[in-house]
């Protein structure tokens, strides 16, 4: 096939990625009903319910898995108790903290009810809380009567090491069942031990992703080593019948996202080919594992490339994992076949249903897509991996299907799908055993069988794998009902295109659109649209709209009454390479006379125009913000030096603040509240504006909270006059120009830009302004407090926003990955410069040194450079004033040489030697006092602790 169509199968891949679901689910129906005859689905049906029926009447146990979630799924207390045991409890290092979570997890429980219940002694109460010795034990008659009480007196006395050793070795325990062995040898001596004669094994050295370059190297030294250590062991040379390796992308950069693809496809592709070549000359089997969407488009690219490579040519064991519950799945089935039929090999594809589906849906919800990228409904993903199955059977030269399922239904469904072709089932390891079992005695044939088996400490490995578990503990899920007599089989085991269609809406009713989930919850506005920075389509239109935007140059000006003065101007610049990215016009004491006077006279009028009127006007300006995304983004980032992603999201806030308002306008300003007569009067309450408000806005957010002032006071029945900062002047004229535009009449919003000390201290002190709505320095706001109590007349009102020093606390349980992952964006987003930044990370001392060590090494991986290019991290500080007071608090911190320490720091490229760059850098202090002030950029001070100072603390 002609490379310019896979170029196209790409795209429509791409085109896809938030299509509307109704619109996808109708296509993968038209698809469906040309798979199966009716009297093919009739005979899936009849076997899959005998299959049901025969493994709940099976003597052979469950495996644990399967009974675990059967008995301790998300349907009651105690089974997300134990989740969450296992999730923290193996790599808590300290009794003290680990006590206490042992007494919340297990003290809440209603152990009684599940006494005896499960199928599996692993799973039974004496596993979860009566090894006391690290051997099974059985109740005793006064135990087995009172467990309940028995729980709450063991909880009582946790200080005795005996019962903090028993939950943990029950949670080892259960962690045997997830993992096949914790280094690739160990799980090949588990392998030869359990392995039966069908039996095959995809190892994977599975864990949280690279957040350092020293973890990805871990992972790449892992990864060889199994690939080694597996092919020596192997006798099969054909990868169909040979154990194989899948590898998580994830783990092996440190920084696999689109922002840094080129990056990612130069650094990974090397690594990635060297693998594969190793595992094709062991002939194993080499997978590429599947993640989040997001991370979709990379995946691909790197996989085409592996597949185009010359030195893998003539090698059937390269794998690709396809999820079903992706809308992009049948494209991608279109798209692996037709790269297979191009290059001449036949393509391992594993299918599986997915894994990250409520990750995925709030990423969407938060980021304001066109819609989500996989299904909201279980049964539109069951239709989509009928589909995909049928797209891949249709194509042995291409394709040698893997179907991963624990699922009844579908396992009868694919073997009716496959005929005579060419396939294998897979399993995770722990789960599934009686399905097959049971269905390999009834077909009496040798289906491969794959088992999907992690291989990792349980310490690292188990946090991951529970959390993947959850999707198969959800109360709606095949498993969790797989074995349960009080669920009849004919409600279990149904036909999917039967469900899909007999469902009243082909999307689920209680997850509505990313647009429409402020509605939903009983708010009528819309949620501020989002464009997918990790879609390379929407994203490069983003880009190349940004980049010509640009260029454009701009000036700023008072605007008094709609009109913009004129005058001498002074340049505004870029903070990243001290360019000119404007002019300014500073504000005269004339300008701000004669806008106070027309402000003061226009505010009546504006008030009784009431709620409606403003709020229509509001929600204009949303649209002519959102429309004007890219000048905007382009503006934040010139004058500011804010990143794409972050500009982005200031559009998206301000946006928000326009649709937020409008709807307290309506909710508060329209119509009168009725309030009680008791004694038969008529008393009414009406709320209205208080006159003119001065709205002064801080340069870190010159979009979001310049709208978000603004917006408050006009939508209250106020006229408005605009101060921004003296920094970004640019981006707050043309705001004030959009709002006008909008229909905000001229007389009623005016724009004065200027210094702080001179148009700011003129407003507040003048009797026409009658509220000062601030943002900024907590000098400044006590400065401005002092002057409005000085001033004769009504008490002004002050709504003051200000900093502080913005603490996290974390204690030992902290899963690590995470805990970077939130410390490096709170503290170096934004080059450190909101007022939410952390300034302070206090670390438990027991978990000090390592979290430490990973911290320095994310902070190394950190884009330092042009905020207008998408894989910058980290940009400019505002201007040299803001360099210069950073510059000295870090010689202050290493003068304090016995109680400051530096910890690490970012280099600076050359390339930001004409900006006002600051790198950012971790000290260690010894106490919050150290601290007098707040440090406005990106600069962390880590604190340790001991937990039985953390009430201190």
């Amino acid at each position: 096939m002609p490379a310019s169509e896979l170029a196209e199968l790409r795209s429509v891949i791409r085109n896809t990625t938030h299509a509307d679901e109704i619109a996808s689910v109708e296509a993968l129906l038209e698809r469906a009903e040309q798979a199966l005859t009716p009297a093919q689905r009739s005979r899936i049906l009849a076997r899959s319910r005998s299959l049901v029926a025969r493994c709940r009447e099976s003597s052979s146990h469950p495996g644990a898995l399967d009974a675990f979630l059967q008995e301790f799924g998300l349907t009651n207390p105690e089974g997300v108790a134990l989740m969450c045991l296992a999730e923290a409890l193996l790599r808590i290092p300290d009794e003290t903290t680990a006590d206490k979570l042992i007494a919340e997890k297990i003290g809440a429980g209603d152990w009684q009810a599940h006494l005896g219940k499960s199928r599996s002694h692993v799973v039974n109460a004496s596993v979860w809380g009566l090894m006391l010795t690290g051997r099974l034990v059985t109740l005793d008659s006064e135990l087995a009567t009172d467990i309940d009480g028995w729980m709450r007196r063991l909880v009582n006395r946790l200080g005795e090491p005996v019962v903090r050793t028993a939950v943990i070795q029950a949670m080892r325990i259960l962690a045997r069942q997830f993992v096949l062995g914790r280094t690739i040898d160990e799980a090949l001596q588990t392998d030869n031990g359990q392995r039966e004669p069908h039996d095959l094994y995809s190892f994977d050295m599975l864990g949280e992703g690279a957040r350092t370059w020293s973890d990805a190297e871990q992972f790449y030294t892992s990864y060889s080593n199994a690939i080694d250590t597996v092919g020596l062991g192997e006798s099969a040379t054909d990868p169909k019948m040979a154990n194989g390796i899948s590898l998580k992308l994830s783990a092996l950069h440190p920084r696999y996202e689109q922002a840094q693809r080129d990056a990612v496809l130069n650094d990974l592709g090397v690594k990635l080919l060297a693998l594969a070549m190793k595992a094709r000359s062991y002939g194993l089997g080499f997978s590429i594992d599947a993640e989040e969407a997001s991370r979709l488009d990379l995946s691909l690219s790197l996989f085409e490339t592996l597949a185009r490579s010359p030195e893998l040519s003539h090698w059937n064991g390269l794998g690709f994992v396809l999820q079903a519950y992706q809308k992009r799945a049948p494209a991608i089935a279109d798209w692996l076949i037709s790269l297979g039929l191009e290059t001449g090999r036949q393509i391992m594809v594993r299918l599986v249903k997915g894994a990250y589906w409520d990750a995925e849906i709030k990423h969407a919800q938060e980021q304001g897509f066109a819609d989500y990228p996989v299904f909201t409904r279980k049964t539109n993903t069951d239709l989509s991996f009928e589909v995909c199955a049928t797209r891949l059977l249709q194509a042995p030269r291409a394709i040698y299907p893997q179907f991963a399922t624990h699922n009844a239904a579908t396992v009868c469904q694919v073997i009716e799908l496959a005929g005579n072709r060419e396939y294998e089932f897979q399993r995770l390891h722990g789960m599934g055993q009686l399905l097959y079992d049971e269905l390999f005695n009834e077909l009496g044939t040798s289906i491969p069988l794959r088992i999907y088996a992690p291989v990792g400490s349980h310490r690292d490995l188990l946090p991951y794998l529970v959390r993947r578990l959850l999707e198969n503990g959800a109360n709606s899920s095949f498993i969790n009902r797989f074995l349960d007599a009080r669920t009849p089989i004919d409600e279990l085991v149904q036909d999917v295109l039967f469900r899909v269609r007999s469902e009243i809406s082909l999307r689920h009713p209680e997850i509505p659109r990313p647009a429409d989930i402020y509605r939903h919850a009983g708010e009528p506005r819309e949620n501020a649209r989002g464009i997918d920075l990790n879609d390379p389509r929407a994203c490069h239109s983003l880009l190349e709209a940004v980049q010509t935007a640009a260029s454009q140059f701009h000036t700023a000006a008072p605007i008094v009454d709609g009109v913009k003065s004129t005058g001498e101007s002074e340049p505004v610049l870029n903070p990243a390479d001290g360019s000119t990215v404007g002019r300014l016009v500073t504000s005269s004491h004339g300008d701000v006379d004669r806008a106070l006077d027309c402000a003061q006279a226009a505010q009546a009028e504006w008030n009784r125009q009431g709620g409606d009127c403003r709020a229509a006007i509001l929600e204009r300006a949303a649209c002519l913000l959102d429309s004007h995304r890219a000048e905007l983004m382009a503006l934040i980032g010139a004058e500011a030096g804010r990143t794409i992603a972050d500009a982005q999201a200031e559009v998206r806030e301000a946006v928000d603040f326009c649709r937020y308002y409008a709807l307290q306008a309506r909710r508060k300003f329209e119509n009168p509240t009725k309030l009680p007569g008791p004694t038969g009067e008529h008393n009414e309450l009406s709320l209205h504006g208080r006159g003119v408000f001065a709205c002064i806005s801080p340069w870190n957010f010159p979009l979001a909270i310049f709208i978000g002032q603004i917006t408050a006071a006009l939508a209250a029945g106020n006229c408005v006059i605009a101060k921004p900062a003296e920094q970004t002047p640019l981006t707050g004229s043309k705001a004030v120009q959009l709002l006008h535009a909008a229909g905000v009449p001229a007389e009623v919003l005016h724009f004065l830009p200027g210094e702080g000390s001179v148009i700011g201290a003129e407003l507040v002190t003048d009797h026409r302004v009658n509220g000062i709505a601030f943002t900024g320095g907590t000098d400044t706001a006590r400065q401005i407090n002092r002057l409005l109590a000085g001033r004769e007349g009504p008490i002004v009102p002050l709504i003051a926003e200000t900093g502080g020093q913005n603490v996290m606390l974390t204690d030992s349980s902290a899963l690590p990955e995470q805990l970077v992952d939130d410390v490096i964006g709170s503290a170096f987003g934004s080059a450190g410069q909101r007022c939410s930044a952390l300034r302070v990370l206090y670390l438990q001392e027991e978990i000090a040194d390592s979290a430490i060590e990973m911290l320095l090494g994310a902070m190394a991986t950190l884009v330092i450079g042009n905020p207008l290019l998408l894989e910058t991290d980290v940009g400019p500080v505002i201007d040299a004033a803001a360099c210069a007071s950073l510059q000295a608090h870090v010689s202050q911190m290493e003068q304090m040489e016995r109680s400051a320490r530096l910890l690490g720091r970012c280099q600076l490229p050359d390339a930001c030697m004409k900006g006002t760059f600051f790198a950012p850098q971790i000290f260690e202090i010894d106490s919050i006092n150290q601290l007098d002030h707040e440090v406005f950029g990106p600069v962390l001070h880590v604190i340790r602790y001991q937990i039985a100072d953390l009430d201190r603390v």
